[in-house]
């Protein structure tokens, strides 16, 4: 006798396997190590190995780890509001990292566009292209930088020889510096997303509009950029992110009056030898940054809902 259910499908341990495999590396890379930063992040520092106390001492069982969690205190979190340098640095990050994303929107949209339309013959050498500066090392690409826009640098040689400027224009050491390296390393995270949702748009969407006597830069309006949002947004969390917390770009090319948060948490960290007020910095960013991205994710979710 039926009871009108359908009995679900069962799992094989394969499946439960594959969908397993994703949470045990969160919980090994991000979570494991999350937690050790928040742990320190209510420590005191100290004179020892490790420069922070209290530490969990596990020979004493859960009496051990008790008392550790009772000395346990905010202070490091009370010093970040007090101390102006901490939130001047979140908020010079933000800033940056937020312009940093446009410029790298600007340039990088109209280079993916031109790989989805150009032949398929040429588009695995274009993808080449972009991906081949992944091939060396980023440290070494962010070291020639320095040679190109330092007062000696190609870029002034070059300004000098055509005659555009009469003394070296001084790029180096400035935020203007720090703009162009981050677009140029992370330039490829932004297009390779987004020529992935423009190559998969249906060109019968455009012509059909081209047909209706519908120009190509509306066509473009109405029906490209709409269709390519879910690219663009992909490829400018890949950008925002990890350029908040750029540490190498800004102490290379940046100046002393550059201020971003990852400059910071290295003075703290290996200057200082700070750890506790250096995790609470590194847990006050990382909620700076995954706060937003869930809230969005959540809206994004109950939008698909409702057009379902």
């Amino acid at each position: 006798m039926s009871t009108g259910t359908q009995d679900k499908p069962r799992r094989s341990a394969g499946g439960w396997l594959l969908i397993a495999m994703p949470f045990l590396w969160l919980m090994v890379f991000f979570l494991a190590p999350f937690f050790m930063v928040f742990k320190i992040s209510f420590s005191e520092v100290a004179v020892a190995i490790p420069p922070y106390l209290p530490t969990f001492d596990l020979s004493d069982g859960l009496a051990g780890i008790k008392d550790a969690f009772s000395t346990f205190s905010f202070d490091n979190y009370i010093w970040l509001t007090e101390d102006d340098l901490y939130w001047k640095s979140y908020l010079s990050s933000v800033k940056i990292a937020a312009v940093s994303t446009l410029i790298t929107l600007l340039v990088g949209y109209p280079v993916a566009y031109g790989m989805a339309r150009s032949p398929k013959a040429w588009r695995p050498t274009l993808l080449m292209l972009i991906i081949l500066p992944f091939w060396t090392s980023f440290l070494i690409r962010v070291y020639a930088w320095i040679g190109i826009l330092k007062n000696e640098g190609l870029l002034n040689q070059f300004l000098l020889w055509t005659g555009l400027i009469d003394q070296p224009l001084i790029i180096l050491n400035t935020n203007l510096a720090v703009y162009i390296g981050i677009v140029y390393s992370y330039l490829p995270f932004l297009v390779l997303p987004l020529y992935a949702s423009l190559e998969k748009l249906d060109i019968s969407l455009l012509e059909a509009a081209s047909d209706l006597g519908c120009p190509p830069w509306k066509a473009f309006w109405k029906i490209t950029l709409p269709l390519s949002i879910p690219g663009v947004i992909a490829g400018s969390f890949l950008v925002f992110i990890p350029a908040v917390g750029e540490f190498v770009i800004p102490d290379l090319l940046g100046g002393s009056n550059t201020l971003m948060i990852g400059k910071t948490l290295w003075v703290e960290f290996f200057s200082n030898r700070d750890w506790p007020v250096s995790s609470a910095v590194a847990v006050i960013l990382l909620m700076i940054l995954v706060i937003p991205i869930v809230l969005f994710q959540n809206q994004q979710q109950k939008a698909a809902e409702k057009q379902a």
